[in-house]
């Protein structure tokens, strides 16, 4: 059974691309006592606070009627930012050659529970990355988050 996030990626993805955005992810969480639907959007020259308020006019009608989504919740449309978190295979693709962090679940071998570097290669067993003169593979089982690095 597909879960909430997967049922509504699959309904809101032709809709956000028709109105001109990517749908780069969604995430449905409870925090405290609230649950939110949060839908990452984004396109080639940003994203801003129209382009929230489009893609959540546009958007908010379907969930209504789908009804995928028995509790009360708050719906954010947003941007992913500039450091973004990379879940997907089509984010870690496009981040090829970029500087990334990963975040591991404990400590490896080498008592480390961070890396960062250049995103080299990656397929479904492990992410490769540079970091100088030295290459690091890391199992994806072992992986809690990897995001993107902005160099401020």
């Amino acid at each position: 059974m597909a879960s909430i996030e997967e049922k509504v990626q699959k309904l809101l993805e032709p809709i956000i691309e028709n109105l001109g955005y990517e749908l780069y992810d969604v995430e449905y969480v409870k925090e405290g006592k609230n649950f939110f639907l949060r839908i990452f959007i984004d396109c080639e020259k940003g994203i801003d606070l129209n382009d929230c308020e489009k893609v959540n006019n546009g958007i908010t009608e379907i969930l209504d009627e789908e009804n995928y989504i028995k509790e009360q919740y708050f719906l954010e449309v947003s941007s992913p930012g500039v450091e973004r978190v990379l879940k997907k295979d089509k984010h870690l693709n496009k981040s090829i050659g970029q500087k990334i962090n990963i975040k591991l679940f404990k400590k490896d071998e080498n008592g480390k529970k961070e890396y960062s570097g250049n995103l080299k290669k990656f397929d479904n067993q492990e992410i490769t990355i540079q970091q100088e003169d030295k290459e690091i593979k890391i199992e994806r089982k072992n992986i809690s988050q990897i995001k993107t690095v902005y160099e401020w």
